[in-house]
């Protein structure tokens, strides 16, 4: 009987070609995009939750109330760590983890690579996998190093790399105890060496600072252990010893689960909330409704052809089949062509995935080796075809033997029907996207064309490392005299960097210990600062160590720093942090942005060289030259003092287009499945209107001999569809402007969300629906009317 099912079901389908292929591309492309948004949502899901004790992994964080308001991150003081392994007994073990990057050397072969010092436990805590070594002992002795697979590769080739031998830029040399193997995409740790903590501490000395926040610390509970009564003992042996060393500490800790590092990686009232898991709700949403619209084209077609099937049905009634075998029919043929359209969709994926891949800088493949796979993907194909099959199966089934014989079966006019209404929920979900997605793409215009504060037109940065570093002040007097730079300077950080240091503890001339608290990002400079960055002197002058001298401890102060500490005439004052940091202020400087484009700029401190550290340098190209010209000329001389090392600069003005790759990202799949979403609804819209003017070739007929235009009979045919778009745009635009204002409040500098964006998208919708439309209408207009009345 199933097999007679099954043929009976092929046919159908096979008789319906037509219609079988709107159907059968509308959901593989359903299909198809939501199994691409389910792989990068499985993706985020499963990140940092590989490791073995997952469960009893955590981060310790700080939260503390500054400038009026609450916030939490996840560094910590050197000395916490061994503290905590030592008053807390609910605490297995502590480690402690700071980024470092260095160059590697193996005979003459040098590579720069980026790496982490670690405490002995943090192989062992986090389960790394090991190619080669032992996780407990691999980090014991201070001259030992620990690689990635492909960094051994790099350095050794096919050789085995365990005891081997490599050289640090210190010039120490380290033998490689183990072998990592690569780190998946799904970790939040990104490393190609780890070398030991006590190293660290060599080099760079202990920093026994409890407001010193520049690790990150791990902790591994033990079996059992109460988290709430763990967070109370850090934070009382926390604050014993801070404030030993600052009673002005009000910071307070919590242990962070390692399960929501990556999802939950926002700040907002010195909680921890959602920031990427938004992203993911968003997708997983967006891969609900390209579903449900491509089920929904099923359901529109399947009942549009109700007329069609109503006597097969009839037939059937009358020799006896009950109207659960129609039912199972009818859900059979719905499940065979989602069983084709997932197939389809399978291919669509391998073929879109490289594409997929390099817009999300991942690497992504469909495990169709895997039995699972085929198991969930089974799954959802029947999960996809009782979807869209089930109200049809129920229509088609419930139709009356005796009426549909007789021929009195009609389909009925009525104002609001199931099929009417299901266009409007098609294209108000398609039209939610749209406006979705113009909002998306107005908010980054938005901040990518704020003002910055800095000019970064022919303004380059080059890291200070090994020899760069030592003989700086060489290399700026070259790169001066030599005519291809304008101005130098050096800095803690890249002007476009993401992040720079923060720091409270400031007092100034009639402060209060409360205002002590306020945070002030930090950036730092010799000479050249605001002619190198491009940056605006408001009063006083620029700091310039080389001129003057006792600049070495001068400050700049930004304008919303001046207006914090409520400085009427701030040049010449004395700024003293922690009472053995005294600055005096020798300028004022303009705002400008470090960090997050979207957010507010901070008040900003820029030091001299005496409490200021630097890492990078800046110089200004001399656009009177050619750019080609100045790189080789610079990078003849930073090989001249740092030989070893690759010349690396990069563009600033490129540097800070990075930080929108994000949002880009998340905008070109917005509005990618947007189309797809459009597209698929575009695809039933087109079968309903060929459907339509089929049954109406007659009508059109008697009205085009009657003296009706083609435009006439095409608006005729067009005007309901139009109607039901207008309708969708309606009911969508205050659903996308509650769901985009939402999205909006996690941006500081946001956009006012305006009527255009609404108009924009409502007239888009309405044109494609035309154009989708109009095709069929102007089809069955233009068509000669003899040959439709002829049976007649």
């Amino acid at each position: 009987m199933f097999r007679n099912y099954f043929k009976t079901a092929w046919r159908g389908l096979w008789r319906r070609r037509s219609f079988s292929i709107i159907n059968i591309s509308g959901l593989a492309i359903g299909i198809a995009a939501t199994m691409l948004i389910a792989l990068w949502i499985q993706n985020e899901l499963s990140f940092d939750r590989w490791y073995k004790k997952t469960d009893r992994i955590y981060q310790v964080f700080h939260r503390e109330i500054s400038n009026g308001k609450a916030t939490a991150w996840g560094n910590s003081p050197d000395v916490l760590a061994p503290v905590l392994k030592k008053d807390c007994p609910e605490i297995e073990d502590a480690v402690r983890v700071v980024e470092d990057e260095s160059l590697l050397s193996v005979q003459d072969k040098h590579l720069k690579s980026s790496g982490v010092f670690a405490d002995a436990g943090f192989l062992y805590l986090f389960d790394f996998p090991l190619q080669s070594g032992n996780a407990k002992s691999a980090l014991n002795t201070i001259n030992s190093i620990v690689i990635t697979e492909s960094l051994a590769k790099r350095l050794f080739g096919d050789e085995a790399a365990t005891g081997k031998m490599i050289r640090l830029d210190t010039a120490d040399n380290f033998i490689v105890t183990a072998v990592l193997k690569d780190l998946p995409g799904n970790s939040s740790f990104h490393f190609d060496y780890v070398l030991p903590w006590v190293y660290g501490e060599k080099i760079y000395g202990k920093n026994e600072n409890w407001t010193a926040y520049n690790d990150k610390t791990y902790v591994l509970l033990r079996q059992g252990a109460d988290i709430n009564k763990v967070n109370k003992k850090i934070e009382q042996v926390a604050q014993h010893y801070a404030a030993a060393e600052d009673k002005a500490v009000r910071l307070t800790q919590f242990l962070y689960p390692a399960m929501r590092w990556h999802l939950y990686d926002r700040s907002e009232n010195g909680q921890m909330v959602s920031g990427q898991m938004d992203r993911v709700k968003l997708f997983a949403l967006l891969a609900g409704l390209i579903l449900l619209i491509a089920c929904i084209n099923f359901i529109n077609l399947s009942t549009a052809r109700s007329e069609k099937r109503a006597k097969e049905v009839g037939i059937r009634k009358v020799v006896g089949a009950p109207r659960q075998s129609l039912i199972f029919q009818f859900i059979l043929e719905s499940i065979l062509l989602a069983f084709v359209a997932g197939i389809i969709a399978i291919l669509m994926v391998q073929a879109c995935l490289p594409a997929y891949n390099k817009l999300l800088q991942t690497d992504f493949n469909l495990p169709l080796r895997h039995f699972f796979f085929w198991l969930y993907w089974s799954g959802f194909i029947v999960l996809t075809g009782l979807l869209s099959g089930c109200y049809p199966a129920f229509f088609l089934s419930s139709f009356n033997a005796a009426k549909v014989l007789k021929s009195s079966f009609k389909s009925t006019g009525k104002i609001i029907t199931p099929r009417k209404a299901l266009v409007v929920m098609q294209f108000t979900f398609a039209v939610i996207l749209v406006i979705s997605t113009l909002i998306i793409v107005k908010e980054i215009k938005y901040a990518q064309n704020r003002d910055t504060g800095f000019d970064t037109g022919q303004l380059v940065f080059s890291p200070l490392e090994g020899g760069s570093r030592k003989n700086y002040a060489l290399i700026r007097q070259e790169l001066l005299s030599s005519g291809v730079v304008l101005s130098v300077t050096k800095s803690l950080v890249p002007i476009s960097a993401s992040w720079t240091s923060n720091m409270w503890g400031y007092e100034w001339q009639g402060s209060t210990p409360e205002e002590s608290r306020k945070i002030f990002d930090v950036f730092s400079t010799d000479a050249g600062f605001t002619k190198t960055l491009g940056t605006r002197i408001i009063a006083g002058r620029d700091i310039d160590i080389y001129n003057y001298p006792t600049d070495s401890s001068a400050i700049l102060l930004s304008e919303k720093a001046v207006e914090v500490m409520h400085l009427k005439n701030p040049i010449g004052q004395t700024i003293i942090r922690s009472s053995d940091e005294v600055y005096h202020v020798v300028g004022v400087i303009n705002d400008f942005l470090i960090g997050s484009p979207y957010n507010n700029i901070q008040p900003m401190v820029v030091m001299g060289p005496k409490y200021g550290w630097f890492r990078t340098v800046h110089y200004r190209l001399n656009a009177a030259r050619p750019i080609r010209e100045n790189l080789s000329k610079i990078e003849q001389v930073f090989k001249k003092y740092n030989r070893e090392y690759p010349f690396e600069y990069q563009f600033v003005d490129a540097a800070y287009a990075e930080k929108f790759k994000g949002e880009q990202t998340t905008g070109k799949l917005t509005a990618l499945f947007a189309g797809l979403a459009i597209f698929i609804s575009c695809l039933g819209l087109f079968g309903l209107a060929a459907y339509m003017a089929e049954n109406r070739v007659k009508e059109i007929g008697v009205r085009k001999v009657l003296g009706a235009s083609v435009t006439s009979v095409t608006m005729l045919l067009s005007k309901d569809f139009v109607k039901l778009v207008c309708i969708a745009i309606l009911i969508a635009s205050p659903i996308a402007s509650f769901a985009m204002h939402k999205w909006l409040e996690s941006y500081q500098y946001r956009i006012n969300i305006g009527w255009p964006v609404f108009v924009a998208s409502g007239l888009l919708a309405i044109m494609i629906a035309l154009v989708t439309v109009s095709f069929q209408s102007v089809k069955a207009a233009t068509a000669n009317p003899v040959n439709s009345l002829r049976t007649e």
